[in-house]
C-alpha cells in the first residue's frame, strides 16, 4: 500500500513540476479566414520554471500542427522559421507572431484545427498548447478587374478582387489582390463590415491604386484606398448626408468622394481659426 502511494505521489510531483515549467497558449484573433488569407497566429509562452530559458537557438524549437477536420491531407509548403533567439527570464511572458500561410496549403474550403508546441532541448521536453479550431471559407466574387503596375519596364498585370463572406453571421468585404492569372495571391484581406443590400463602388486611379466605397452601416459608409501591394493607404467614413456618397472621377484620372459627409475620428483635434491663419500666411511667405 505504501509503495502504491509513493508511485501516485511521485507521478503527481512530475505532473505538477512539468505543468510548472512552461505553459504554451495559441491565440488566434479570428475564427474563419478566406481562403489565401494570411493565417495569423499568436503563440505565447509563459515561463514558470524558476530558471531563465533560453529559446530558439536549435532549428525547430517552435512546431505547429494542423488537421483537416473534414477529412483530406494538408501539404506542408515549407519549413517555419522564427528568428531571433529568445531568452526568456522566470515569471515572464514571450509573444511571437506568425503567419502560416506560406507554410500549408489551407486552399481547401473546410473546418481545421492547429496546435503549437514549444521544445526545451537542454531539458529533453516538449510542451503543446490546446487545440484551436478555424474555418476556411470560398466567398463570392462581386467584382474584378485587370490593372498594371507602374514600373520603368514592361507592365505586370495584376487583378483586384471583391469578395464577399458571412463571418459571426455578418457580411464582410474582402479585397484580393492576385497576378492577371490568379495562380499568384499577393494578399487577401478584409476591409469592414457590408449591408446586405449595398452595392460597392471600385475604381482604379492612375498610379494602379484600388478605391472601393461601400455601405457599411445604415447611414454609414466605408472609403478605402489600397496599393498594388496591398497596402491600405487611406481610409475614412462618411455619413449619408444630405445626400448619398458616390465615387467620382476627373479628367485628370483622380478619383474621389461625392456627396456626404466625412466623419472626422475623434482623435483628430480640428485646427483653430488662428492656426489657420498662421498656415495661409506661413504658407504665403514660402
Amino acid at each position: 500500500m505504501q509503495r502504491v502511494f509513493l508511485a501516485l505521489s511521485l507521478m503527481l510531483a512530475m505532473t505538477s513540476f512539468s505543468w510548472a515549467q512552461l505553459t504554451v497558449d495559441l491565440v488566434l484573433d479570428q475564427e474563419q479566414f478566406l481562403r489565401d488569407e494570411s493565417l495569423q497566429v499568436k503563440v505565447q509562452i509563459s515561463n514558470r520554471s524558476g530558471q531563465k530559458v533560453e529559446l530558439g537557438k536549435d532549428a525547430g524549437w517552435l512546431e505547429f500542427s494542423i488537421e483537416n477536420l473534414d477529412g483530406g491531407l494538408i501539404s506542408r509548403l515549407g519549413e517555419v522559421r522564427v528568428d531571433g533567439v529568445l531568452n526568456l527570464e522566470s515569471a515572464m511572458v514571450a509573444t511571437r507572431v506568425l503567419d502560416l500561410l506560406p507554410f500549408y496549403d489551407l486552399s481547401k474550403p473546410g473546418r481545421y484545427s492547429i496546435s503549437a508546441s514549444v521544445r526545451v532541448k537542454n531539458w529533453d521536453q516538449e510542451f503543446a498548447s490546446k487545440r484551436k479550431t478555424f474555418d476556411v471559407v470560398r466567398g463570392s466574387k462581386i467584382w474584378e478587374q485587370e490593372f498594371g503596375v507602374p514600373s520603368k519596364g514592361v507592365p505586370e498585370v495584376r487583378k483586384y478582387v471583391l469578395q464577399q463572406a458571412i463571418y459571426l453571421k455578418r457580411l464582410m468585404l474582402y479585397v484580393r489582390i492576385t497576378d492577371g492569372s490568379d495562380d499568384k495571391v499577393i494578399r487577401v484581406f478584409p476591409v469592414g463590415p457590408l449591408v446586405s443590400f449595398s452595392r460597392p463602388e471600385a475604381q482604379i486611379d492612375k498610379q494602379s491604386n484600388l478605391h472601393v466605397l461601400f455601405q457599411s452601416g445604415a447611414r454609414s459608409f466605408l472609403y478605402h484606398i489600397i496599393s498594388p501591394d496591398g497596402q491600405e493607404v487611406l481610409q475614412e467614413t462618411y455619413e449619408y448626408s444630405p445626400s448619398r456618397p458616390t465615387l467620382r472621377g476627373s479628367d485628370d484620372g483622380k478619383i474621389f468622394v461625392s456627396g456626404g459627409s466625412r466623419r472626422v475620428p475623434v482623435d483628430v483635434v480640428p485646427v483653430t481659426q488662428v492656426e489657420a491663419a498662421t498656415n495661409v500666411v506661413s504658407s504665403s511667405k514660402k
